[in-house]
């Protein structure tokens, strides 16, 4: 496996992205990887590098917060992402950049993509599909799914998977009910898991030592909603 990072431009914000590459030659399916909040980081990278060792997929992890940087506190992190939860079609801007940057790899068959995120890059691979980007798969882990924009899901042209904790603060039910609502009015092939006992950020193992309430890793439900994943990968990329 072939791992770099990648310089790009995103929406006039210089990103440093980190691309995992399989052994072989031939054309493989894409997976855009978008980070949690903070920034990219090694959940991310870790991710990125999973999916191109265990699935032989090319996998690019893009940078929404800019320079490759990761913020330092929740405060920091909210002051940066109110302005891309105000505004869907930056956002969406924004997760292109990193898909036309996984698209121009040679070994990627860019008729087989997908976009996976993590809290606020849930929410950006939803908002790329909203947009209309010609993805097979999209999903969503612990992930915002909120829009401004909810009349754009009949543009979404993949399956949708969201895997939400059931503890998850920042996730209420009645803003799961709005999702599904939006789904419906869509005509989106979409489907929702709810994991019993699972907060935010169930899946990154640092998680916890955050030290804020209902922000924290669950093992059980990482390793299930990882195999929720590759059923719809299954269904779309194989």
């Amino acid at each position: 496996m072939e791992t770099r990072e990648i310089e790009y431009q995103a929406d006039g914000m210089r990103a440093v992205g980190y691309l995992a590459i399989p052994d072989g030659t031939d054309k493989r399916p894409g997976v855009l990887v978008s980070h949690e909040g903070p920034g990219i980081d090694d959940h991310a990278k870790g991710r990125a590098r999973r999916i191109a060792e265990e699935l032989g997929y090319v996998a690019f992890a893009l940078d929404y917060i800019g320079d490759g940087q990761r913020l330092a506190d929740l405060q920091q992190t909210m002051a940066r992402l109110g302005p891309l939860m105000a505004d869907p079609l930056k956002t969406r801007r924004i997760g292109q950049a990193g898909l036309d940057v996984l698209m121009a790899q040679d070994r990627v068959d860019t008729n087989r993509l997908a976009a996976i995120g993590y809290c606020f890059g849930g929410t950006m691979s939803l908002e790329l599909a909203r947009g209309g980007a010609p993805l097979k798969a999209v999903v969503g882990f612990h992930s915002g799914l909120a829009t401004a924009r909810p009349d754009d899901a009949s543009n979404i042209t993949g399956k949708v998977l969201v895997c939400i904790g059931t503890e998850d603060p920042l996730i209420p039910p009645d803003q799961r009910a709005d999702f599904e609502k939006e789904m419906r009015a869509g005509g989106v092939d979409w489907r929702m898991n709810l994991y019993g006992g699972a907060a935010h950020s169930f899946t990154n193992p640092s998680a916890s030592a955050m030290g804020v309430p209902g922000i924290e890793y669950h093992e059980p439900t990482d390793l299930r909603s990882w195999d929720a994943m590759l059923d719809l990968f299954n269904e779309t990329l194989a």
